[in-house]
């Protein structure tokens, strides 16, 4: 099912949980305006209560996956408090892609920068075409790219991220591979196939393990190295007397393939 009612993201739903959502502002480089971003957490909000959903792709129309905020609507509003507000919104986008308890993808055709390659950083995963590239270029403005350094401090190695935000310097697909900001890199003709290779990688595993899994992940990040045992010890333990997990080890010790209806 293909939604366009709303022009600047298209949303298209493959029937068997995969959805896709479009940037769709391919003659501002798929800028992030006050719209694009109202428009990103409005499906997003929606997405988070759709049981069906298994696998979210975040993609892009035109040449350029997406080159950060609007500076244009930006310089319009200049004020700390319109500003503040502005990265705040787009810091909850960010955050509600976490939340979200399924695996997210960005799926990245062309260019990202500055807040488009912090979109990227913040995915779950990221499958990249080598012709894209990679820039927090902020700093070549007079502006240090903080926000974006946030998803990148947390993605990259630290000397890594504080490369590419003190430097503003453009990395290929391939380097954006090596540092951790990227899992995959295909040819632009192999990047849909690509892409669904690992949908279909998903889709075959329990959602609710991922969902348990996805958010204790990140939740142990932000805690102690006992206090993040202690969470992950009482996350398996659930997980473990989960349906999924239950038919998933009595089929290992079956040796047959585990029945797992749709994935759940």
């Amino acid at each position: 099912m293909l939604s366009t009612n709303d022009p600047l993201l298209l949303r298209h739903d493959d029937g068997r949980g995969v959805t896709t959502l479009t940037l769709n502002r391919p003659q501002a480089f798929n800028a992030l305006s006050e719209d694009m971003l109202a428009a990103l957490q409005r499906e997003l909000d929606v997405l988070s209560a759709d049981a069906q959903l298994r696998v979210l792709v975040i993609a892009a129309g035109g040449k350029a996956f997406c080159a950060g905020h609007d500076l244009k609507e930006m310089r319009a509003q200049p004020s700390v408090e319109y500003y503040r507000s502005l990265f705040n919104r787009c810091g909850r986008v960010m955050m509600a892609l976490q939340k979200l308890p399924v695996p997210v993808i960005a799926k990245v055709q062309g260019l990202a920068t500055a807040a488009g390659c912090q979109l990227v950083a913040q995915c779950d995963l990221a499958v990249a075409s080598t012709a894209a590239r990679f820039a927090v270029s902020g700093v070549n403005l007079g502006l240090f790219c903080s926000t974006p350094g946030v998803a990148l401090s947390r993605n990259l190695s630290r000397k890594a991220a504080f490369e590419m935000l003190a430097t503003g310097e453009f990395i290929s697909a391939q380097e954006a591979q090596a540092k951790g900001l990227v899992n995959r890199v295909a040819a632009p003709e192999d990047l849909d196939a690509a892409v669904q290779a690992l949908c279909e990688s998903i889709l075959r595993k329990p959602r609710q393990a991922l969902a348990m899994g996805k958010a204790l992940f990140y939740r142990q990040l932000e805690s102690g190295l006992e206090a993040a045992y202690i969470d992950a010890a009482q996350t398996m333990a659930c997980n473990m007397m989960d349906e999924s997990a239950l038919e998933g080890v009595q089929a290992f010790i079956d040796k047959r393939s585990p029945n797992w209806a749709s994935g759940h």
